[in-house]
């Protein structure tokens, strides 16, 4: 996990420089795809100099630093826009392990700025319309002053280990024979490890213990921040809660069930308990 940095090539800014004539990345989102170039199997994040010659109306425009010494921005267009000649609109998710890493974490991060962009025009409190901080990434109400940073929603992702197996489950929500680690959202007034416990409860019916952290990712559909432990079995029998979960058992190396790639924390883990 060490390794999953946004910062390899990625410098963090909110004040652009003041050079028009510098390349520009562009992170385009129509909804929840994002423009992109090339080959299907090789995609590529536009530039400024792929859209010389090209108009296109966007609905938010915000700068996010720079990308490989160049200024880099997040922007949104209409739903109905379509996508240039050479160029397509793809779910975000679909890229995961077909662009580097940092890459996907900054597309993450665009992402994550354009929905909060979207969601925070107006102020939850007077319902005044927000301005751009100047000095931060956030919003201001400029008729009561409260400050609207972005969403990050911390997740808990954990795999439970117990006699040289891991647990793995099914939620409704996956394709049929998908499995993988249980996760679930903090609740408030909760450490990691308090949900971590709380979570695997819920949701399986046994006790856990020794929660050790592991790593995290951030997850952007559409803001979550996954916080990744290894817990060992204390007791208890396998009781899936019937709403999210509806099945679950142990697993071995030689009996894996189709399962997430290394490419997300999920596949890390498992790969970690069983793989070392």
């Amino acid at each position: 996990m060490a390794d999953s940095s946004i910062y390899k090539s990625y410098s963090p800014a909110i004040v652009p420089r003041d050079d028009d004539n510098e390349l520009v990345w562009m992170f385009i989102f129509n909804s929840n795809k994002i423009l992109i170039k090339g080959e299907p199997e090789y995609p590529e994040i536009p530039t400024s100099e792929d859209f010389k010659g090209i108009e296109l109306s966007f609905i938010s425009k915000q700068y996010l630093g720079e990308l490989d010494g160049y200024a880099c921005y997040c922007m949104e267009v209409e739903d109905l826009a379509d996508a240039p000649l050479g160029m397509c609109f793809k779910d975000l998710r679909a890229l995961l392990g077909l662009v580097a890493e940092d890459k996907f974490l900054l597309m993450g991060k665009a992402f994550q700025i354009v929905n909060w962009n979207r969601m925070n025009k107006f102020c939850g409190r007077c319902g005044a319309m927000t301005e751009p901080k100047h000095n931060e990434l956030a919003k201001l109400c400029p008729s009561c002053n409260s400050v609207y940073y972005p969403r990050i929603s911390p997740a808990v992702i954990v795999a439970v280990v117990r006699d040289g197996k891991i647990l793995l489950a099914h939620n409704k929500n996956f394709r049929p024979k998908w499995y993988s680690v249980i996760a679930g959202f903090v609740d408030p007034g909760e450490t990691f490890e308090d949900c971590v416990i709380r979570e695997v409860m819920e949701e399986v019916g046994i006790r856990v213990k020794n929660v050790k952290y592991f790593g995290s990712q951030p997850w952007p559909f559409p803001d979550s921040l996954m916080v990744g432990f290894i817990a060992e079995y204390e007791s208890g029998e396998i009781i899936v809660d019937g709403e999210e979960i509806d099945d679950a058992n142990w697993y071995g190396r030689d009996n894996l069930p189709p399962r997430p790639t290394n490419v997300t924390i999920a596949g890390r883990l498992i790969e970690s308990v069983l793989f070392g």
